[in-house]
C-alpha cells in the first residue's frame, strides 16, 4: 500500500433533498462493468431512503465539489452513487458527458452538497480545446457570482497499465486549472480496484505516488489520496474529505477573472497549446518520414506501397488540421462559450421576472376578486362575509411576507437546475 494512503475516516449521514429510492453496490455475483467502474463481484439493489439533515444543517452555504478525471475513468458513476442523481453514464471509454452539468443537491455532515462533473480532456465527442473553454467558462462564471469551490475530486482507472500520454496530459491540464493552492483541498481517487488483482492494483498505485511528474508532487502539496471501493459509504467518505474545506478560488478562475488574462495566456490554456505544438511537431516529422517512404515506393514501383503510403499520408494530414484548427480556436471558443452561458443566464433572469410578474399579478386579481365579493355580502353580516374578510387578510400577510411563504431562489440555483436536468447551455 502507497505511503499516501489516509486512514478513512467514519462514514457520514448524507441525504437528498427529496428523498426517494436510491441504487446501491452490495456484493452478488455480477459482469464486470467498465463504464460503472464495478467490479466483478458487484451489481445494483435498491438503497433505503437517507435520513434528514440535522437541526445545525446551513442550506444557505451550499458546498460546490468539482470531479474531474479521464473519460471512462468513472467519473459520472461516483457522481451518481454519492448524490443519487441519474446523470447520464457512458459505455466503456465513450464519453456521454458533452457538457458541465451539476448531481442533484444532497445533504452531508449537515452541508448542501452539489457535484460538477466535467467532460474529460480525452473526449470522445469533443476536441482538448472544447472541454478546455467549456470548463473554464463554466468556472468563471461561478467565480464572477462570488461562488467557489470547496474542493476538486480527480479520478483515476487503477486498471490502467501505465500512464501514457493521455493520462500524463490529463493530469497536467488538471494541475493548470487547479494550481497549487487548490492543491490542499484535492483528492486524488483510484477507482475500478475489481477490474485489477489486489497486489497489482497496490504496485501502480505506488507506482503512480513515487513518480516526479505525476501524484508525487501533487500529495507533497496537501492533496490526499483515496480509493474508491464502488460503495455509497466509500464514496461518502472521499467527499467528506473536502466538504468541509474553506471555499478557494482555482487558478483558471483568478486568471480570467481577477488578472483578466484571454483564455491561451492561463496557463492551463499555455498547457494545452503546449501539447497541440507537440503533437504538430510529431506529426510533422511522421510526414516526412512518410514522403521519404513514399519516394522509395516510386523509385521502385511498388505500387501497393505507394498507395498505402498515400493513404496514410492523407489521414495524417487531416489530423494536422484538426490540431491547427483546435489551437487557432482556442481564444475564440471560449469567447463562444462565455457568450453563451450569459446569454442563457441572462433568459432564465427574464423567465425569473415574468413569472414573478405573472405571480404578482395573479395575487392582486385574487385579492380584488375577493373585495368586490365583500362589498356584495358585507350588509348581511353572513358567514361568508367573516370567511371572505379571513382569505382576504390572509393573502395580504402573504403579499407583504413573500419570502415567509416560499424561500427565494436566486439565478445561479436556477441556471444550476437547468444543468442538472441533462440539457446544453450551448442550446
Amino acid at each position: 500500500m502507497s505511503q499516501h494512503q489516509r486512514t478513512p475516516i467514519p462514514t457520514t449521514q448524507r441525504c437528498r433533498l427529496t428523498p426517494k429510492p436510491k441504487v446501491s453496490i452490495s456484493p452478488q455475483p455480477a459482469k464486470t462493468h467498465r463504464n460503472t467502474g464495478m467490479g466483478a463481484s458487484q451489481s445494483i439493489q435498491t438503497k433505503p431512503e437517507f435520513r434528514k439533515p440535522g437541526p445545525g444543517a446551513k442550506p444557505s452555504q451550499e458546498v460546490y465539489i468539482a470531479v474531474m478525471g479521464a473519460t471512462g475513468s468513472g467519473k459520472t458513476s461516483f457522481i451518481n452513487m454519492a448524490s443519487s442523481s441519474a446523470l447520464r453514464v457512458g459505455s466503456g471509454l465513450m464519453s456521454c458527458t458533452d457538457a458541465v452539468q451539476t448531481s442533484e443537491p444532497f445533504w452531508l455532515e449537515n452541508r448542501l452538497v452539489r457535484l460538477i462533473d466535467t467532460p474529460g480532456f480525452d473526449d470522445t465527442a469533443k476536441t482538448d480545446t472544447e472541454v478546455l473553454t467549456m470548463t473554464a467558462a463554466f468556472l468563471s462564471s461561478m467565480y464572477r457570482r462570488g461562488v467557489m469551490l470547496s474542493g476538486v475530486i480527480y479520478i483515476h482507472r487503477i486498471s490502467d497499465i501505465r500512464m501514457g500520454g493521455t493520462s500524463t496530459r490529463n493530469f497536467k491540464l488538471f494541475r493548470g486549472l487547479c494550481g497549487e493552492t487548490m492543491l490542499r483541498n484535492a483528492v486524488i481517487v483510484t477507482n475500478m480496484w475489481g477490474e485489477v488483482a489486489l497486489d497489482v492494483g497496490e504496485a501502480r498505485e505506488e507506482e503512480l505516488t513515487s513518480q516526479d511528474d505525476f501524484f508525487k508532487p501533487v500529495l507533497e502539496r496537501g492533496a490526499q489520496l483515496k480509493r474508491h471501493d464502488n460503495t455509497p459509504a466509500s464514496a461518502d467518505v472521499i467527499v467528506g474529505c473536502v466538504a468541509s474545506k474553506k471555499p478557494r478560488a482555482l487558478r483558471i478562475q483568478r486568471e480570467l477573472v481577477d488578472d483578466r488574462k484571454v483564455i491561451t495566456e492561463t496557463t492551463a490554456g499555455a498547457e494545452l497549446g503546449r501539447e497541440l505544438h507537440e503533437q504538430a511537431m510529431k506529426f510533422k516529422e511522421k510526414r516526412r518520414r512518410l514522403q521519404d517512404e513514399m519516394d522509395e515506393a516510386i523509385r521502385q514501383k511498388d505500387e501497393q506501397a505507394r498507395e498505402e503510403l498515400e493513404q496514410a499520408t492523407a489521414e495524417l494530414n487531416q489530423e494536422m488540421l484538426r490540431i491547427q484548427t483546435d489551437s487557432e480556436q482556442l481564444a475564440s471558443s471560449y469567447a463562444d462559450d462565455k457568450a453563451r452561458l450569459k446569454k442563457r443566464q441572462q433568459d432564465l433572469k427574464t423567465a425569473a421576472q415574468q413569472e414573478s410578474e405573472r405571480q404578482a399579478a395573479e395575487h392582486k386579481r385574487r385579492m380584488a376578486d375577493i373585495d368586490d365579493r365583500l362589498r356584495c355580502t358585507r350588509e348581511s353580516g353572513s358567514t361568508e362575509t367573516m370567511q371572505l374578510a379571513a382569505r382576504l387578510r390572509r393573502l395580504q400577510r402573504q403579499q407583504a411576507e413573500p419570502a415567509r411563504r416560499q424561500p427565494r431562489r436566486g439565478l445561479w440555483d436556477d441556471f444550476l437546475d437547468f444543468l442538472s436536468a441533462g440539457q446544453r447551455y450551448s442550446e
